[in-house]
């Protein structure tokens, strides 16, 4: 007769500060605490984080598999999320869960088809032209500070053709909502006080919401091809349609998304290739090749061709996911590889852990594009080793338009500029909420 392994309670949760639990131990070393984990625990770990309410920690790719699945519709992505940014970015889609999340998805997709995304490469084009004009060649050049505005520019001109009554200053006022925003996720105080990271949030938020809403009245009277008017416009087989408030919902979490995980993921391939120069050299001569026969604004399919810059970019985000947790909350008991996990326990799963063990990755501490190359392809080692943008039905709606964006703005890049980065560099990252460089990554940039 089958028997059945018996079902492990979780353990004791280790000890952390009050309120704030382990919070600060991730912020200084997210990955030496994920090791901690893994080593004293397993896959499936008791932590204690903001708030005081029970966390598990799901480490490695079988146990971030069955909470990215979700077979047993037991982790919700509204519960958790909302705990943690929900009055900046609510009701954008990864809020949503189960039939509702569908219905929404269901619209979306109609915004990032194929035909949509070839559409969106043109303005990006023009976008990225118009922010590197601006970038002055020197020595300690920041990097990221000037990709974030790039990148702002890029989601404006693409998400909302331009917004063309808005000046460099609202622009600058939008992107400093957006960091806010962003950043109120590592707030202690979680209420709407003065002089508080939470308040801060609170009040860029409202930039945000003031700024998309100026926008609806022209694009829902007159279809355009900037992604604002075609949400204003797209319905789902039956006929099914966003309201205004759902447009604004969800174009403020995707302007944040394309521009704020872009430019760290641009950065990260910026230290990379100036510490690399052989791939810097690599990738150059690709580009110039494609520009030599297709000009200065190749096709999405032109940019799928640059074979060398996938590779970098699908490394570096192995190496430095722009997103290195998610967050889930149990709506019911489950059982996760043998442990069982409360309901209404609170689930950090860690991707970023799973781009770092060795029994999946060769030497994976290196910078080694070529592992994703066709006679290796060590990403297949498991269906959930490589997952910088989650999986499942909340697997990222926008990866292929973030892939586009990264491989436009590196295809002028590489036309125009050359640069280093000391090979002893390593960034020093903010990891109070989403991970971004302190000094805001250096390089020694020079013209063409």
């Amino acid at each position: 007769m089958a028997t059945t392994s018996p079902v492990r309670e979780l353990p004791p949760s280790p000890r952390g500060l009050p309120l704030i639990g382990r919070s600060l131990e991730y912020a200084r070393d997210p990955i030496a605490l994920f090791r901690k984990q893994w080593e004293s625990y397993g896959a499936v770990s008791p932590m204690s984080m903001v708030g005081g309410d029970p966390w598990v920690m799901l480490l490695g790719p079988d146990a971030c598999e069955v909470a990215l699945r979700n077979a047993d519709k037991a982790f919700a992505n509204g519960p958790a999320w909302t705990y943690l940014v929900g009055p900046f970015f609510g009701r954008g889609l990864m809020f949503l869960d189960f039939e509702e999340h569908h219905l929404h998805r269901r619209i979306m997709q109609q915004a990032f088809t194929r035909d949509r995304l070839a559409g969106y490469v043109g303005p990006m084009h023009a976008a990225v032209a118009a922010g590197l004009a601006g970038w002055q060649p020197q020595d300690g050049f920041q990097a990221y500070w000037a990709l974030k505005d790039l990148t702002l520019g890029i989601a404006t001109e693409t998400f909302m053709g331009g917004a063309e009554h808005t000046s460099a200053e609202e622009m600058a006022r939008v992107n400093r909502s957006f960091i806010a925003c962003v950043q109120a996720a590592a707030a202690i105080v979680r209420h709407d006080l003065p002089f508080t990271r939470w308040h801060r949030g609170m009040r860029g938020r409202r930039v945000l919401e003031d700024f998309v809403r100026g926008y609806l009245p022209s694009r829902r009277a007159a279809a355009s091809d900037d992604l604002l008017s075609v949400l204003c416009h797209i319905e789902s087989d039956e006929g099914e349609r966003f309201t205004d408030d759902d447009v604004v919902n969800h174009v403020i979490f995707l302007m944040m998304a394309a521009h704020d995980t872009s430019t760290y993921t641009l950065s990260v391939m910026l230290e990379k290739l100036g510490q690399h120069q052989d791939w810097q050299v690599r990738c150059r001569a690709e580009v110039l090749q494609l520009a030599a026969r297709v000009g200065d604004r190749p096709t999405l399919s032109d940019l799928d061709g640059l074979t060398s810059l996938d590779l970098v970019m699908k490394e570096c985000l192995r190496l430095r996911a722009p997103v290195p947790v998610v967050l889930r909350r149990t709506v019911k008991d489950t059982v996760v590889l043998g442990t069982r996990v409360p309901a209404d326990t609170y689930v950090t799963v860690a991707p970023q852990f799973s781009h770092l063990m060795p029994e999946y990755w060769t030497d994976p501490e290196a910078f080694d594009p070529e592992r994703f190359g066709p006679e290796r392809r060590e990403d297949r080692s498991h269906r959930y080793a490589w997952e910088p943008f989650g999986g499942g039905v909340h697997k990222c709606l926008g990866m292929f338009f973030a892939g586009a964006e990264v491989t436009a703005f590196l295809f002028r890049f590489l036309q125009d500029f050359e640069w280093t980065v000391d090979p002893a560099y390593v960034a020093p990252l903010n990891h109070h909420s989403l991970p971004f460089p302190k000094d805001g990554q250096p390089i020694d940039l020079r013209r063409r």
